[in-house]
């Protein structure tokens, strides 16, 4: 038997071969480039807040420290800390936080699965008023509910402006921060779920509530997971309608780093002391009032991405 001698690619054939090994090695250099590019210039902020957190005064006045400070300084914190009374700011944060993003998801999974499981007149109507709701900018629809509680403080003598009623009323009926993208989530989640699973329930004798909490909540736990993580950075980080409506009666992290100037003026000038506001103590309140949604990112990111990809955001 003649062994068979191995075929010698023409030098057409080998140059057409390196020429796509190039056009690829390139294709991949320029998205990595443009990649490293956009992710720099939303990471340079944080890179330099944690930076400048460290520092110590000499090293902020010292113009040939940039990235990393020459001696590490935890006062920055500590000071900002005090400023921000973080211990009791913190704790009404979260439960500030965690109680409206539940009102809203609740509301919204009720509401979402209303609209993709149930016909009733002027549904359409309603799906576009939660549309315009979501188009139409804050401040437009603050004035008039504004007003509105206003209107019914006078009315009932019930004190409303300067309390948490208002808020807490806006996300039981659907009317919080964003309820109307949270009820649009959903209802594209559940209009993934195949309608033969609730007939089958109904045959069984299930009511449509139990059908609600058994077959389709059961199904959607990382929607629900992102639909409450949404609702909850939202509500940690809205200072406009909270300062409208709440009026500082309730010391929440956003608004007191929103202060933060002028509560450290107050305060030196309370305690008599010589500090001076300078560009890290600021950096240290933000990187106080952020790490709590960083950590809790951290935490449930697997979840977050895995739901975001069930939910249809990508547009998928």
């Amino acid at each position: 038997m003649k062994e068979k001698k191995p075929k010698m690619e023409s030098p057409k054939v080998k140059k057409k071969h390196d020429f796509k090994w190039w056009r690829n090695l390139i294709a991949k250099a320029a998205v990595y480039f443009v990649l490293i590019c956009v992710g720099f210039v939303y990471l340079e902020p944080i890179f330099e807040m944690i930076a400048k957190t460290f520092m110590s005064e000499a090293d902020i006045i010292d113009p040939s420290v940039t990235w990393v400070p020459k001696g590490l300084s935890l006062n920055n914190l500590k000071v900002a800390g005090t400023v921000l009374k973080v211990v009791p700011t913190l704790r009404n944060t979260i439960l500030w936080s965690g109680g409206m993003a539940l009102a809203q998801t609740l509301v919204s999974a009720m509401t979402g699965y209303a609209l993709s499981r149930y016909e009733f007149k002027f549904k359409r109507f309603w799906f576009v008023m939660i549309v315009l709701a979501f188009i139409i900018p804050t401040p437009v629809t603050m004035i008039p509910r504004l007003m509105m509680f206003v209107g019914v403080q006078d009315a009932t003598a019930v004190q409303l402006i300067g309390t948490a009623l208002p808020q807490v009323s806006m996300a039981v009926l659907g009317q919080g921060i964003y309820s109307a993208v949270l009820i649009l989530i959903f209802y594209t989640a559940f209009n993934m779920i195949p309608r033969v699973l609730d007939e089958a329930a109904q045959i069984d004798g299930a009511s449509s509530m139990k059908i609600f909490w058994f077959i389709v909540v059961k199904m959607s736990a990382t929607t629900i997971l992102v639909v409450f993580l949404f609702s909850f950075v939202w509500n940690w980080n809205e200072t406009y309608i909270t300062g409208t409506l709440l009026r500082g009666n309730i010391e929440l992290l956003p608004s007191k780093l929103n202060m933060f100037n002028s509560e450290f003026s107050s305060l030196v000038s309370a305690q008599g002391g010589a500090f001076r506001l300078n560009k890290a103590y600021k950096m240290a309140a933000t990187l106080i009032s952020i790490s709590p949604l960083l950590l809790l990112y951290t935490f449930v990111q697997k979840w977050f991405i895995q739901g975001i990809e069930n939910t249809g955001i990508t547009g998928e």
